[in-house]
């Protein structure tokens, strides 16, 4: 099973570098897609900064489209058989992957 974390971002300077640690440091994630929605703020400079991660796409929206839209954006250019969708907020905790995950490994979810 390949996990492709999708995170969609707008203006979450603050917060952007902490949750794809957070993500990252699950070891769960074989792809993080990082969507930057027409922030205006210093997220895609944070997100600049960050992109030797391995396995961490960055896609730029230039203007700001919604949540929707950069969700689409993500999971069109993920490649992962399982996609979790990842507020930048650090509103929901990667560490709970696992446990959300396990219906999935069991076959017990679409």
């Amino acid at each position: 099973m390949k996990l492709s974390v999708i995170i969609p971002a707008y203006n979450e300077e603050n917060t952007i570098a902490e949750i794809i640690k957070r993500v990252d440091a699950t070891k769960l994630a074989k792809e993080i897609v990082v969507v930057n929605d027409g922030s205006i703020d210093n997220t895609a400079q944070v997100l600049s900064e960050l992109a030797t991660i391995p396995g961490l796409k960055i896609l730029n929206h230039e203007k700001n489209a919604g949540k929707g839209a950069a969700v689409i954006t993500g999971l069109k250019a993920a490649s992962g058989d399982v996609f979790v969708i990842q507020d930048a907020d650090l509103e929901y905790d990667p560490r709970d992957y696992a446990k959300l995950l396990e219906p999935v490994k069991k076959n017990e979810a679409d």
